[in-house]
C-alpha cells in the first residue's frame, strides 16, 4: 500500500508539474508510467522531467525505489532463513525417531559440556535442546547437534517418537523450575521415557520425585563431598578417581535386569561373581542400594547391579546373560 500510495502521488504531481511543459506528459497515465519506472529504477528515458521541482520529485522516487527494494529483500531472505532453520531442525528429528534409541539433553551448559567432555563412552545419537539461541549456535560451534527449541514445551517433546524407541531425558538446566517441567512433560508422554533431571536446591527433591525422575544429579553436594574426600582421605579419593575415569584397569559398571535377563530369580549365591572375575559390589532396587547384599538374596525384574572388574570381564558377563531367561 505504502508502494502505490508513492507511484499515485508522484505521478499526479509530476503531470501537475509538468503538464504543458514537457512534451512527454500529456495525461495522468504518462504520470504513472513515469513513477512507475522511476521507483523500479529501470531508466528507460522515455519520459525525463523538465523543471526543477519534477527533478527533486524524481530523485525522491528512486531514493524511495532502492528503499523499498532493500525492505522487501530483507524480508524474503529473512523469511527463508526462519524456513531453512525450521527444515534443518525437522531433519535432526526425523533422523533421530529412526534410532531405536537416543538421547534429548536439555540445556547447554556447564554440566552438559563437562558430560561431553567425557570421551571414554559413545554417547550415541543425541540432540540439545535450548531456548537461548547463543547457547545453541555456541553449542553448533563448539560440534554439537543443537536446535533452538525449550525441552520444557509439551510441543518440542512430542516431536519425537517416544512410542517406539527408547529415549533417555536429561535435564540439565541451571532452574529447578524448568527441569520439573521437562520431567513433567516427558513422562505424561510417555512413563518409558527415563529422565535424569538436575538438582540445584536440595529442598526440590520431593518435587522432583513426585514429578516422576528416574535419577537426580546433584552436582552441588558431588562437588562438596569429592572436595571433602580429597583433603582428608587423598589415597581413597585417587583410587575412586582412576576408576571413575577409566585410568585403572579395574572400572564399575551398571547391569540392568530386564523382564528376560538371566539373572532373573537367581541368588547371589547362584550367580557366583568370582568366577566371572568380578566384584559385586551391591544392587539398586526401587530407588535404594542395597550395599553387599546376603547370599540369598533374589534378584528381581528391574534390579540394577553394580559390579567392578576389567572390561573383557564384565562385557562376557553381560553378553553371557543378556535375554537367557
Amino acid at each position: 500500500f505504502l508502494l502505490l500510495f508513492i507511484v499515485f502521488t508522484s505521478g499526479m504531481a509530476i503531470y501537475i508539474l509538468e503538464a504543458g511543459k514537457n512534451e512527454n506528459i500529456n495525461s495522468p497515465f504518462d504520470g504513472l508510467y513515469w513513477a512507475i519506472v522511476a521507483i523500479a529504477t529501470v531508466g528507460c528515458g522515455d519520459i525525463s522531467p523538465v523543471t526543477d521541482i519534477g527533478r527533486a520529485i524524481s530523485i525522491l522516487i528512486i531514493i524511495s525505489g532502492i528503499a523499498m527494494i532493500s525492505f522487501v529483500t530483507s524480508v524474503i531472505v529473512s523469511a527463508f532463513s526462519e524456513r531453512l532453520s525450521v527444515l534443518k531442525e525437522y531433519r535432526i528429528i526425523e533422523r533421530l525417531n529412526k534410532q531405536e534409541s537416543f538421547m534429548i539433553i536439555c540445556g547447554y551448559g556447564q554440566l552438559t559440556k563437562m558430560f561431553f567432555r567425557q570421551q571414554r563412552f559413545d554417547i550415541g545419537s543425541y540432540v540439545i535442546l535450548d531456548s537461548d539461541i547463543n547457547q545453541v549456535n555456541q553449542a553448533i560451534k563448539d560440534g554439537y547437534i543443537a536446535i533452538n527449541e525449550s525441552g520444557s514445551s509439551f510441543q518440542t517433546i512430542s516431536k519425537f517418537n517416544y512410542q517406539n524407541s527408547n529415549i533417555t531425558v536429561l535435564a540439565l538446566t541451571s532452574d529447578d523450575v524448568e527441569n520439573i517441567y521437562i520431567t513433567l512433560n516427558a513422562k505424561s508422554l510417555s512413563r518409558k521415557i527415563k529422565v535424569i533431571s538436575r538438582v540445584n536446591n536440595p529442598d526440590n527433591i520431593s518435587k522432583f520425585n513426585a514429578a516422576g525422575a528416574d535419577e537426580l544429579l546433584m552436582p552441588n553436594l558431588i562437588a562438596n563431598t569429592m572436595i571433602y574426600t580429597a583433603i582428608t582421605q587423598p589415597t581413597m579419593y585417587k583410587g575412586l578417581h582412576a576408576i571413575l575415569t577409566g585410568k585403572s584397569l579395574a572400572n564399575i559398571d551398571e547391569i540392568h535386569v530386564h523382564n528376560s535377563h538371566g539373572l532373573i530369580d537367581k541368588s547371589i549365591d547362584e550367580i557366583n561373581f568370582k568366577d566371572y572375575k568380578l566384584l559385586f559390589i551391591g544392587v539398586k532396587r526401587e530407588g535404594k542400594f542395597i550395599f553387599n547384599p546376603q547370599g540369598d538374596f533374589v534378584l528381581e525384574p528391574y534390579d540394577v547391579l553394580l559390579v567392578m572388574g576389567k572390561n573383557i570381564s564384565i562385557e562376557y558377563f553381560k553378553s553371557l546373560h543378556e535375554g537367557k531367561r
